[in-house]
């Protein structure tokens, strides 16, 4: 039998049950490997203490101080009612700040002889207040400075620098460095996955020397060469992932989709009232091209809200229609649904009335299938796509459902891929002959590099203008608690508009019929100002009441949310549509593809506890026409917090990828690329999604020559395994997703 190789043994192997169990729980750590791969977050230099005067509340942390006194006291208490009971108050500096420690009862005399005046160690617990001071009660400490006597410890801690990692209640960070210690001569073991010619040319150590450096670095300079190396692992074998997807899907066989000379993607286009942007015929060029060939396109389509995706789409469906084949839509909600099909109707007019009297005869039929029509609507159109009669159709995940049959599925187009899973992508490709080909669109701006880790398996076109005749959006910040009269002030605005014969949204958080919502307050504070505030989120419900009898009376005020019945939410849009109401208070429901171009202002309440890509989303209803557009971002919060930051940045902005850098780098890269197996940690650990851009692009170049020269990674065993590792399966499953 072949003896385990070192990092793939079991923790509790090397470390005993006890320890291993509590890295399994805490922090998801099972092998020697795993544990290797637990970083140090920072590092403390011996001669530099830890700023105490910096420590963030309720937070567990590890700091090196001295000890400046140390007092021990008697008292009176339940337990100890003759004033027997003890409390150790022992007070730590670092030159920047003091903290008091305190200990009590038995625990009291380890501390009382060990922390003397002048002995430095490291402590770690949680920081809480007693008396408005800062302390740390009974927490566990390492002494810096042995003995004669006691030499290991002194030895552990020799190195300059020395590591602290991220920790957890039940486990210090000096227990993990000690942990780290025992394991780390089996990192010579460690199987290199980079190529050497790749780590030659770039003058990265091997991973062997990379964990030994990362682990016990003895200058600054052996962290940067650690962590550089190992940026370079996470990002190449992520994507040599998405690479070997792209190259499997390449290999699958499509049906080539050129259009007819004189067909009619040409009618169509010989009606529009305007001529594309560049960006739009840029675009569908790069469309067009993967279309014509054998293997089936998978291509991201992000755009900006209204730089005209939809059109893209549009041209690229008819291209499909005009080669013989057929292209389905599919949208997040029916309310988006209803919306494509209306708009897509109206921009082809009598070409969507394919086979009907009046119709063009290069025209096609465009159905609509959700979830919610009736038996005889929906068996007309499960007919028509059977037969190839309708060469369009837009619907929602109803599309997916095993009775919808189509005659030749040529083209899926997947709006908001975010809100899809791959099985459903998947399960609606399965329906053609032959893969069909694939387009996914986003409104959501996401940054090159995250396009480039979250989207990897799809190639990506980016539309970055706007078409002429949109409107600039002003965005303004409406303090409500600090100045009332702002808000008194927007609703004045929202009325001035409506003077003019334009319209407005009034968008809430909640729809307020009290049924648990996601996001309801009572279920999870979203932020320590939340905590603060306690306030439920203003409901869509109460806000309308208030509304049509206060500040806006008079007006028409209609309401729109995600539990209305789709036949309501369709009856209420169209009445927005056609003007027959002045102001729409809705939830989000409004955020994806709800186009009245004559809705020229947009008030957000609680726009705080929308996030940056969310609030961008929804600004970008207004102004879709020839007036300006303006939104204003309604908040109590005060003006230091950061959900106040926040919105001044949307405020100050209409870039979105700009703003989805701001949103990025708030909320870290763990909820963009979704946690690991273990919910603890996400597979990247030293990788920075927005600062390590260079790495990401250059390693995306490196790992697709590597997949095309050899696709099963058969030259490179170690590639091969670190591929196994990163792929298991929820891992897969998330990549899948996108």
């Amino acid at each position: 039998m072949d003896l385990v190789p070192a990092p793939q043994e079991p923790l509790k192997k090397a470390l005993g049950p006890a320890t291993a169990k509590v890295m399994a729980e805490h922090l998801g750590l099972h092998t020697v490997s795993d544990l290797l791969h637990h970083y140090p977050r920072r590092y403390e230099e011996r001669g530099q203490l830890t700023h105490l005067a910096d420590l963030p509340m309720d937070e567990h942390v590890t700091v090196v101080a001295q000890v400046a006194d140390a007092r021990l006291h008697s008292f009176a208490s339940a337990k100890a009612p003759r004033g027997k009971g003890q409390r150790l108050e022992v007070t730590i500096t670092d030159g920047s700040g003091r903290l008091q420690l305190v200990f009590f009862g038995n625990g009291v005399h380890k501390p009382h002889k060990e922390l003397l005046p002048g002995t430095r160690a490291l402590f770690a617990g949680k920081v809480s207040v007693f008396n408005r001071r800062l302390q740390l009660a009974h927490p566990a400490y390492e002494l810096l400075r042995g003995e004669d006597d006691v030499t290991e410890t002194v030895d552990s801690w020799a190195g300059a620098l020395i590591p602290i990692y991220p920790a957890t209640a039940k486990l210090e960070s000096w227990k993990i460095a000690k942990s780290v210690q025992t394991v780390l001569p089996s990192a010579q073991e460690a199987v290199d996955p980079l190529p050497d010619s790749l780590r030659a040319g770039r003058g990265l150590v091997s991973l062997p020397e990379a964990l030994l450096k990362v682990h016990r670095p003895h200058t600054k300079a052996d962290i940067a060469e650690a962590r550089s190396r190992l940026k370079w692992d996470e990002a190449f074998v992520l994507q040599v992932a998405l690479a070997r997807r792209r190259h499997a899907d390449g290999q699958l066989p499509a049906v080539p989709r050129v259009p007819a000379p004189d067909g009619l993607l040409t009618a169509f286009d010989e009606k529009l009232p305007f001529t594309l942007t560049d960006g739009q015929q840029k675009v569908s060029h790069e469309i067009f091209a993967d279309l014509a060939t054998e293997h089936p396109m998978h291509r991201l389509l992000q755009g900006e809200v209204g730089s005209g995706k939809t059109l893209v789409a549009l041209r690229a469906m008819l291209a499909v229609v005009d080669a013989g084949g057929q292209a389905a839509l599919l949208a997040p909600t029916e309310v988006l649904a209803q919306q494509h099909h209306r708009s897509i109707v109206e921009m082809m007019g009598d070409l969507a009335e394919g086979g009907m009297l009046g119709g063009s005869e290069q025209g096609t039929k465009v159905v609509l299938l959700t979830g919610s029509m009736g038996a005889a609507g929906r068996r007309q159109a499960l007919l028509d796509l059977v037969t190839g009669e309708a060469g369009i159709v837009i619907g929602t995940h109803a599309l997916i459902e095993d009775k919808v049959q189509f005659h030749d599925l040529g083209l899926v187009v997947v709006d908001e891929q975010h809100r899809f899973g791959v099985e459903q992508r998947d399960a609606l490709r399965s329906k053609g002959k032959q893969p069909p080909h694939l387009l996914v669109m986003t409104a959501t701006p996401i940054p090159r590099t995250v396009a480039m880790t979250v989207f990897g398996d799809l190639e990506t076109s980016v539309l970055d203008q706007l078409p002429a005749g949109r409107s600039p959006i002003a965005s303004h910040v409406v303090p409500a608690a600090d100045k009332p009269h702002f808000l008194a002030r927007a609703w004045e605005r929202v009325r001035e508009e409506v003077a003019k014969g334009h319209q407005a949204y009034v968008v809430c958080p909640r729809i307020g019929d009290d049924i648990d919502e996601p996001g309801d307050p009572k279920k999870a504070a979203k932020s320590p100002e939340d905590e603060a505030e306690k306030r439920p989120p203003l409901a869509v419900l109460d806000v309308a009441g208030q509304l049509a009898k206060g500040p806006l009376t008079g007006l028409r005020v209609e309401v729109l949310h995600g539990r209305m019945h789709p036949d309501d939410k369709d009856a209420v849009m169209r009445r927005f549509a056609a003007g027959e109401a002045d102001v729409l208070v809705a939830t989000t429901v409004i955020e994806v593809g709800v186009n009245v171009p004559n809705a020229t202002a947009m008030v957000i309440m609680d726009a705080d506890r929308f996030g940056v890509s969310q609030l961008h989303q929804l600004r970008g209803r207004v102004g879709r026409g020839s007036a300006p557009g303006l939104c204003l971002l309604v908040s109590e919060m005060p003006e230091a917090s950061a959900a106040r930051q926040r919105l001044t940045a949307v405020a100050s902005t209409l870039d979105g990828f700009e703003l989805s850098r701001i949103d990025l780098e708030q909320r870290r890269e763990g909820d963009v690329l979704g946690q690991a197996q273990s919910g603890a940690r996400t597979s990247l650990r030293m990788l920075a999604v927005i600062e390590d851009e260079e790495i990401i692009a250059e390693a995306r170049q490196e790992a697709t020559a590597v997949v095309a020269a050899d696709p099963e990674l058969e030259r490179l065993p170690g590639l091969r395994t670190a591929l196994e590792a990163l792929l298991d399966e929820e891992r897969e499953q998330y990549l899948e997703k996108g």
